[in-house]
C-alpha cells in the first residue's frame, strides 16, 4: 500500500513553506502519526550534518525534530551550496558529487531523480505520512523540463500539491492565479487547494479575497494563516532573512546598551551556517550586529568570524572592505576575536589549496592572529560530535558538528578549544586567550558552554538577567506553531489529500 504523502509547493521563495510543513508535521506527530519531512533539491549554505555523516539542508533538519526523529540524508536528496553567483556544489544524498554552473546543472538534474526517488521510497517504506516541500516557485515555467524540485517530481511520485501565497509581502491573489493561469493543464490540475499564510490583523478582512481566488482557479481554500510571532525564534534557513530578523529583534529589545555584551559578525559573501548565532541574538545581556559592506566598523567586545563556504574569497573580501585593519586595532586594543570554521582559518597565518577544492590562489595569508596554518584537502569531515571545552573553560561536554574541508594546525592548536569524542583536539587559542576558533558548529546552543563564553568574553561582567535554553524555545515554538495551525487550517482535508494521491 502507497504511503499517504503531499506535496506543498510555493508561489514563489520565502512564502513560508518550511515552517509550514515544520508545524503541520508536529501536529500530525502529536496525534500519533510517523510523519517524515521531504525536500527533493534544496539550495542554501546552512546545512545540517546527519548521524549518517551527511549533509541536508537546515530547514529539513527542523523539520525532522517537528517530527520527533533524527535527520536523514534522505529528507533532502539534492542540497546545492552556491559558490559563486552561478555556480554550487552539489551534494547527493548527503556528499558532493561535483560543482556545476547554473546552466550547467539544468542539463544534469535528470540524472538525479533516480536518487531522488531513492531516497523518497526509504522515507516513505518508515512513515505514516511524508510531507513533501517545494522549492522556488511553482511558476517556474522556464524551469519545468528535467525539474525534480516541483511539479516534475510530483509528477514522477504521483502527488497532490498544495499551493501556498504569502499575504504579508503583498499580492498573494495575482501570485496565486497567476501560478494557476501560467502553469500547463496537466500540472495545474495537480494542485488540490491552497493555503494563504502570513496574514496580519483581522482575517475577516479577506474572506472576499479567498472568494476571488477560489473562483479564479477553482482550487479550495484549506487555510489562511495569520501571522505567528514567535516563529522569529526558530533558525532561519536564508541568510537574509536571518539577518534582517536579527537586526530587527535586536533593535525591539535592546533599547538601551548599557552592560550589554556587544559581538560584531562581519557579513561575507560566503556566509554559512548563521544559525549559529541564533542562541547568542535572543540572549538578554547580547547585543549582535551583523556588519554589512560600507557600514563603519561598530565599537564591540568580541568580533566573531563565521562559517564560510568559500574561505580564501571571503577573505580577499575582507581586506578589500577594510575589516582586516578594523580586526586588527581592535584585537591590539585589547578586544576579542574569535571563529568558527571558515572563520577559523581566516584568523590563521595561511590558507593553502594546493589542490583547487576552492579554485582560488594557491595560498593566501590569513590575518595571523593565530599561529595555526590551514590546507584545503577534496575529502569533507561532516560528522555530529560531542566534545569536551578545554581551558580558559570549564571541562563541560557540549553537542556539535563539523563540515569542512581542510586541516588546521600550528603551535597554538597546542591550547585546543575542545576535545571531540574525548582525545581529540579541535580548535585553538592565542597564548595571550583572547583569540580563538574552532570546526564546531553549533556549540552556542549549548546553555553552558555558551554562557562560558559569554562570561569569558565579559571578563566576568556579564549581566545576562535570564538563562536562555535554545533547545527547549525550538520546541516550545514548535508545539506553539502546531497549535496555532490547528486552528486555522484543515488538517481533516490535508490527511485526506494525502491518502488520495495518485
Amino acid at each position: 500500500m502507497k504511503t499517504p504523502a503531499l506535496m506543498f509547493q510555493g508561489t514563489g521563495s520565502n512564502v513560508g513553506k518550511s515552517v509550514l510543513l515544520a508545524g503541520l508535521a508536529r501536529a500530525f506527530w502529536r496525534q500519533g502519526v510517523r510523519v517524515r519531512p521531504f525536500k527533493p533539491q534544496n539550495m542554501s549554505n546552512n546545512a545540517a550534518v546527519t548521524l549518517e555523516g551527511g549533509e541536508i539542508g537546515r530547514a529539513q533538519a527542523l523539520q525532522a525534530q517537528a517530527c520527533g526523529v533524527e535527520p536523514s540524508v534522505h529528507m533532502n536528496p539534492v542540497l546545492l551550496k552556491p559558490q559563486s553567483a552561478t555556480g554550487s556544489q552539489i551534494i547527493v544524498q548527503g556528499k558532493v558529487w561535483k560543482t556545476a554552473q547554473a546552466r550547467e546543472y539544468q542539463a544534469l538534474k535528470g540524472q538525479l531523480m533516480e536518487s531522488v526517488m531513492e531516497s523518497f521510497s526509504l522515507l516513505s517504506a518508515e512513515a505514516d505520512l511524508v510531507l513533501v516541500e517545494g522549492a522556488g516557485s511553482a511558476s517556474e515555467i522556464n524551469l519545468r523540463q528535467y525539474d525534480i524540485a516541483n511539479m516534475g517530481f510530483a509528477q514522477q511520485a504521483g502527488l497532490g500539491v498544495v499551493l501556498v501565497g504569502d499575504i504579508d509581502r503583498g499580492g498573494v491573489i495575482a501570485s496565486l492565479v497567476g501560478t494557476h493561469t501560467v502553469l500547463p493543464v496537466a500540472d495545474r490540475s495537480r494542485i488540490k487547494g491552497f493555503i494563504v499564510n502570513r496574514m496580519r490583523g483581522d482575517v475577516t478582512l479577506f474572506d472576499e479575497g479567498i472568494k476571488s481566488i477560489a473562483h479564479y482557479t477553482g482550487w479550495p481554500a484549506l487555510g489562511l494563516v495569520p501571522y505567528y510571532e514567535a516563529l522569529q525564534f526558530l533558525p532561519a534557513e536564508d541568510s537574509l532573512d536571518f539577518m534582517a530578523r536579527a537586526q530587527d529583534y535586536s533593535v525591539a529589545n535592546h533599547a538601551t546598551d548599557r552592560d550589554l555584551l556587544k559581538i560584531v559578525i562581519p557579513v561575507l559573501p560566503g556566509i554559512s551556517n548563521v544559525d549559529d548565532y541564533d542562541p547568542l541574538i535572543y540572549e538578554s545581556g547580547v547585543q549582535v550586529t551583523f556588519l554589512q559592506k560600507e557600514m563603519p566598523f561598530p565599537k564591540a567586545d568580541v568580533i566573531l568570524l563565521p562559517g564560510s563556504k568559500t574561505t580564501q574569497h571571503d577573505l580577499s573580501v575582507l581586506r578589500q572592505y577594510g575589516w582586516d585593519k578594523a580586526i586588527d586595532a581592535h584585537y591590539q586594543q585589547g578586544g576579542k576575536v574569535f571563529g568558527i570554521c571558515g572563520g577559523y582559518q581566516i584568523l590563521g597565518k595561511v590558507i593553502a589549496d594546493p589542490y583547487g577544492v576552492e579554485a582560488g590562489s594557491a595560498t593566501v595569508e590569513g590575518l595571523g592572529l593565530l599561529d595555526v596554518n590551514t590546507e584545503f584537502s577534496f575529502h569533507k569531515q561532516l560528522r555530529v560530535v560531542s566534545a569536551t571545552a578545554q581551558r580558559p573553560l570549564a571541562p563541560s561536554v557540549f553537542q556539535a558538528y563539523e563540515m569542512h574541508m581542510g586541516h588546521t594546525q600550528g603551535s597554538d592548536t597546542q591550547r585546543p578549544f575542545a576535545l571531540v569524542s574525548g582525545q581529540k583536539p579541535d580548535g585553538a587559542w592565542s597564548a595571550c586567550g583572547r583569540v580563538g576558533g574552532c570546526y564546531l558548529h553549533g556549540l552556542f546552543a549549548d546553555t553552558t558552554i555558551r554562557h562560558a563564553l559569554l562570561h569569558l568574553w565579559a571578563e566576568g561582567n556579564f549581566h545576562g538577567d535570564n538563562v536562555f535554553h535554545y533547545h527547549d524555545k525550538i520546541e516550545d515554538v514548535l508545539n506553539g506553531w502546531a497549535t496555532h495551525l490547528e486552528r486555522h487550517v484543515d488538517l481533516g482535508q490535508i490527511w485526506a489529500l494525502a491518502q488520495a494521491s495518485d
